[in-house]
């Protein structure tokens, strides 16, 4: 399984990005996906996760209410919404794949992307 993620950029505090991880390979319906991010000197954690079917998702505190994650197998793409963006959500941000159900820790996924950098200004 490959991921490509993409769609990260520079954006002033309260604006909107979306990220794109498009999953080639294999046949994305088998695959749960989750993004997490990295900010420097940081651990990388869990942002948001979606099950295989689109069911069943995951969000951090920190994100919920603003980050919105979805996907459209049809096009092998999981999408993470990221709206009223704070400096804090600076980071490197990561896509991942699992088998069918997802996952909130680093080490239960098995197939990850290159990052794409998100930077919010204050």
């Amino acid at each position: 399984v490959q991921l490509q993620a993409s769609g990260g950029g520079l954006v002033q505090a309260g604006g909107s990005l979306r990220l794109s991880c498009v999953v080639s390979g294999r046949t994305i319906s088998n695959y749960a996906v989750g993004w997490f991010r990295q900010a420097p000197g940081k651990e990388r954690d869990v942002v948001a996760a979606i099950n295989w079917s689109g069911l069943s998702t995951y969000y951090a505190d920190s994100v919920k209410g603003r980050f919105t994650i979805s996907r459209d197998n049809a096009r092998s793409t999981v999408t993470l919404q990221m709206n009223s963006l704070k400096p804090e959500d600076t980071a490197l941000y990561y896509c991942a794949a699992r088998l069918l159900y997802l996952a909130s820790t680093t080490d239960e996924y098995d197939h990850w992307g290159q990052g794409t950098q998100v930077t919010v200004s204050s």
